[in-house]
């Protein structure tokens, strides 16, 4: 399989003018990211970074926040009978409190400026332009005086810059810049508190030039002394074009524009390199600092250098489908999913690194902990990206001093208490501290579950000692302290039961008079679960049993004594529902309902016949308003082999943008959402990073491993042909398959580990080709022993 060319077959292709954000090409390194419009008289590229954000951030009343248990003590005395709790003043006082900090407008992704590159429309005509997968170039195509012409753009894979080069029609020898006039634009919706930009033109070396300060506090926005004296703490930005061509002249310095010398010229070519440096104030040059020249060798090399990147990210593992419009949605997520994330830049917010404007500023681009953070990186994994993890790996790193803190000194418990929303900036208190959404506890083990299976997937022993052990056991500990409180077990529960209580289901109910809706939420249950069961298998893994023998006493004790999951009696059966009493005609916002098949793994085609239809019973009957579904929902339908890949297909395209991406969209009303709101209202918020995620539900069609033994194509029509190489396997196995005419004709699996490999088998007659030999194998589950390295070969 060539996973190179099968990207190439899926470019991007625009055929007129793409003068919008959301029809411009998105290029990116996983630090920085650029989208590249065209307008009829400009191409103009936009760019941002995941480092940059305006840092600023409002953290009043702290102390008059209190604790959990002064406000859990006030809520019960509030009526039940109320039908909400804002009915009570001191409750909606309270809340309008606690919500200040984050109506601020920041923290928040920073645009970085523009580049605009004008051209005279009488000439030159924009006829569109061509993204290409397999190396990240982008060709616009222009017709200028009856001569075509292509500006190459691309960014360096390796530091953070972007260049642009006209390509000339075959056999022509000299150069005709087609550009007037070029500008660099600090994005106009930069705070006007910030310090002004400062701007820079070098004639001489045909360079223009802006700086942006990022003041660490509220003072330091507002005082020049303070800007200064906080200066090891604040950060910068500068982004820099220089050109190959002559500057004729400089139209306004201060607006940072110049005119070009337009024609045939002494300059070789037109090319143009953009660099972004980005960090502390101190550490971003102050004074002007010159780019080497672009020249046309420079170009190639650097493209050459980056066609490595993407040649080794190619082949890292791929797919080819008789589906065509599935292989696409496939390799041009996986395109984005290179563009936006890499663990030596910040973790990505909701928007990645693509901004301009108000566009990526929506909830402060931040850390939303109950599934929008995690959700991009579920096609880490069986993707063979799980280098790319690690990005999300430092945002716990970083958010884990805070949940300490706040389950400390707000809650009064040991461990860590995860937050709702969080950002990539210092903190000192949760950003959201209101207690409607800030108690979905199902978030403290959301958080730390993909640390768990960077381990399954990898059977990386150190990355589990260094990186996973410590979140997952401060999850746990807040968690054995949290279901261990007498207000959550005890006589006054009528059952020897451990319970989650107080919670807050998912984006639905809020807190309720009386705690109607606020326990043992299914979410809350299945991770915490999870998290459980993880922590007692790292423990063995890591020979750590006698040492953490009292916390696994108080696991496997809450464990015994655990709540049975809420059902409710629906038009189709029994279903799962979110909390005990749910109407199951609830229309969701997360899919509750499902959440024991994904994301908790307890329930999927293993199951026991009961169980399977109950779960069975729930896909089919969940209703969900949209905007939070389309992989969650859709991942946990091929869990179940119920997922139906010609609706899934139609929903894709039902959100698809013209570059490519899927935005979020609403399905139907009568859950938060009535019939006169806009059902595409969040689309134009920015590029929604989650929905890389997509090739993942492919990848589940295709295998899985969930539970620990590989099913081959539990979600696919084997009579349309299929073949996958090297999806990652839990065990540390790296999976082949083909399947074609209505059988599995073959299967390549590499063990990186050594670790002991179960198969669902596929056929009555399984024949394994070792290097030691073959073995006919007639067992419904095979169980092999590898050896580190090794491949084995199985085929009917």
């Amino acid at each position: 399989m060539n996973t190179w060319e099968l990207a190439s077959k899926h470019a991007i292709r625009c055929d007129r003018p793409a003068a919008d954000f959301f029809e411009g090409a998105l290029l990116g390194n996983g630090g920085m990211g650029a989208v590249v419009t065209t307008r009829p008289d400009a191409v103009v590229i936009h760019f941002g970074h995941n480092n940059v954000w305006d840092i600023r951030i409002a953290e009043n009343h702290q102390d008059q926040i209190g604790t959990f248990e002064d406000l859990f003590s006030k809520l019960k005395d509030i009526p039940s009978h109320y039908s909400s709790l804002s009915e009570d003043d001191w409750y909606r006082e309270y809340v309008t409190m606690t919500s200040e900090n984050y109506d601020f407008p920041y923290p928040r992704p920073m645009p970085c400026g523009s580049l605009l590159l004008g051209f005279d429309r009488r000439t030159t005509e924009v006829l569109g332009h061509k993204l290409a997968l397999e190396n990240g170039l982008c060709e616009i195509y222009f017709k200028v005086e009856g001569t075509d012409v292509t500006l190459l753009v691309f960014v360096d894979q390796h530091s953070d810059r972007l260049w642009a080069m006209l390509q000339y029609v075959e056999g022509k020898t000299e150069a005709a810049n087609i550009f007037n006039r070029v500008r660099l634009i600090p994005d106009p919706h930069t705070p006007q508190e910030l310090p002004k930009f400062e701007a820079s033109i070098d004639v001489t070396a045909k360079q223009l030039s802006f700086r942006q300060t990022l003041p660490f506090s509220l003072e330091a926005a507002g005082s020049e002394l303070e800007i200064v004296r906080n200066r090891s703490k604040n950060k910068a930005f500068r982004l820099s074009a220089r050109l190959s061509s002559t500057i004729a002249t400089i139209k306004d310095p201060q607006q940072l524009e110049a005119k070009l010398s337009e024609g045939k010229s002494t300059d070789s070519d037109f090319i143009v390199c953009v660099e972004l440096q980005e960090g502390m104030d101190v550490d971003v040059e102050s004074e002007l600092k010159v780019i080497e020249a672009p020249r046309r060798d420079s170009f190639a090399a650097v493209f050459a250098s980056s066609v490595e990147v993407w040649e080794a990210y190619w082949s890292r593992s791929g797919v080819s489908l008789e589906d065509e419009y599935l292989e696409r949605i496939w390799y041009r997520n996986l395109y984005f999913f290179q563009c936006s994330v890499k663990p030596e830049a910040t973790c990505p917010g909701l928007f990645a690194n693509w901004s301009y404007g108000k566009i990526g500023s929506e909830w402060h681009g931040d850390y939303h902990m109950n599934y929008n953070t995690q959700q991009p990186f579920w096609l880490a994994f069986t993707s063979n990206h799980v280098d790319k993890h690690l990005a999300y790996v430092n945002m716990v790193d970083h958010v884990l001093p805070v949940s300490r803190k706040w389950a400390q000194d707000y809650y009064g418990l040991r461990g860590a208490y995860y937050p709702h929303s969080a950002y990539p900036v210092e903190m000192n208190m949760m950003p959201y501290p209101v207690p409607h959404w800030g108690w979905e506890v199902c978030e403290t083990p959301w958080t730390v579950q993909s640390l768990w299976w960077h381990y399954l997937y990898t059977m990386d022993k150190g990355f589990l000692a260094d990186r996973a052990y410590t979140p997952i056991k401060e999850a746990v500990l807040f968690m054995v302290d949290y279901m261990t409180r007498a207000d959550a077990h005890g006589e006054s529960w009528g059952d020897d039961r451990y319970h989650i209580f107080p919670t807050v289901v998912p984006e639905l109910y809020e807190l309720t008079p009386g705690f109607k809706k606020n326990s043992d939420c299914i979410v809350d249950l299945t991770l915490t679960k999870f998290l459980f069961r993880a922590f007692l298998d790292a423990c063995e893994a890591l020979g750590r049993i006698e040492e953490e023998d009292e916390l696994l006493t108080e696991v496997r004790n809450i464990l015994d004594h655990y709540p049975e999951y809420p059902t409710a009696e629906s038009q189709r059966g029994t279903v799962f529902v979110s909390v005990a009493g749910e109407d199951p005609e609830v229309v969701y916002n997360v899919p509750n309902g499902i959440s024991t098949v994904f994301p908790g793994e307890e329930h999927g085609l293993h199951s026991s016949p009961e169980q399977y239809r109950i779960a069975v019973n729930s896909y089919h009957n969940h209703r969900n308003e949209g905007g939070n579904e389309l992989v969650f929902l859709n991942l946990a339908g091929a869990r179940l082999g119920q997922l139906d890949l010609e609706r899934f297909k139609r929903q894709i395209d039902y959100c698809l943008l013209p570059n490519g991406t899927c935005t979020d969209k609403l399905l139907e009303s009568g859950g938060r959402y009535s019939d006169t709101t806009s059902f595409d209202y969040m689309g134009p918020m920015g590029i929604w990073f989650e929905n890389f995620a997509l090739p993942a539900v492919i990848n589940e069609c295709l295998m899985q491993s969930y539970n620990g033994i590989i099913r081959f194509f539990p979600n696919w029509p084997l009579d349309k042909r299929a073949e996958f190489r090297t999806l990652r396997a839990v065990g540390g196995f790296l999976v082949s398959a083909i399947t074609d005419s209505g059988k599995i004709e073959e299967i390549e699996i590499y063990s990186e580990a050594g670790s002991t490999l179960r198969i669902y088998n596929p056929w009555s007659l399984a024949t394994a080709i070792r290097k030691s030999g073959k073995e006919e194998l007639t067992e419904e589950v095979l169980v092999l022993d590898t050896e580190m390295g090794e491949t084995i070969r199985l085929i009917p």
